[in-house]
């Protein structure tokens, strides 16, 4: 798999933010077929920072419905894979900077 393939987006969320700034560990949304490896090697050559841990978890899809006119439409939103990547003391990821 292409290092380019294996990093989706990074996760911006409350929790995230509260561990980058406590633990040193960045959540990424990647790609279902990545292994540890092959994150850990993208995150340092994207970023330029020492990873020290990567730890992955399958979000499962949830079901989700919503009113409209025409009736109730049902569907899922997808299941998708996360990391959790947490880098050497010293090191930071500067995610907003191209915001």
């Amino acid at each position: 798999m292409k290092l380019s393939e294996v990093l989706v987006k990074p996760i911006l969320s409350e929790k995230a933010n509260k561990q980058q700034e406590k633990l040193r560990r960045y959540a990424f949304k990647v790609s279902r077929k990545a292994n540890k490896l092959e994150i850990k090697k993208a995150v340092e050559e994207f970023y330029g920072v020492n990873v020290v841990d990567v730890n992955t978890a399958v979000v499962p899809s949830k079901k989700k419905s919503r009113m409209t006119k025409s009736g109730v439409l049902s569907g899922s939103k997808p299941a998708y894979k996360k990391a959790l990547v947490t880098v050497a003391e010293g090191d930071t990821i500067d995610l907003y900077g191209n915001i």
